[in-house]
């Protein structure tokens, strides 16, 4: 169990890092120093934005889960 936790959190933290550089800047920050402030037309919808906005809490979830069980197996 505890090897299944281990393998579901490096892969849940490496798509939750994918996720959350795939989302937009919407303001100033470190996005618009690498050139992500530049408005584009070819961004894309709002509709994948919503599902990137889900991808993300999805896996922020799974991994947040991971963590806690983890820490519970550890504990024992």
């Amino acid at each position: 169990m505890k090897l299944a936790l281990q393998i579901l959190l490096i892969v849940s933290s490496v798509l939750l890092i994918v996720a959350v550089l795939l989302h937009r800047g919407r303001g100033g920050g470190l996005s618009s120093l690498f050139g992500g402030g530049m408005q584009s037309s070819l961004a894309g919808s709002s509709v994948a934005e919503k599902n990137l906005d889900r991808f993300t809490l999805f896996f922020g979830a799974i991994w947040l889960i991971s963590i806690i069980g983890l820490g519970l197996i550890m504990k024992l």
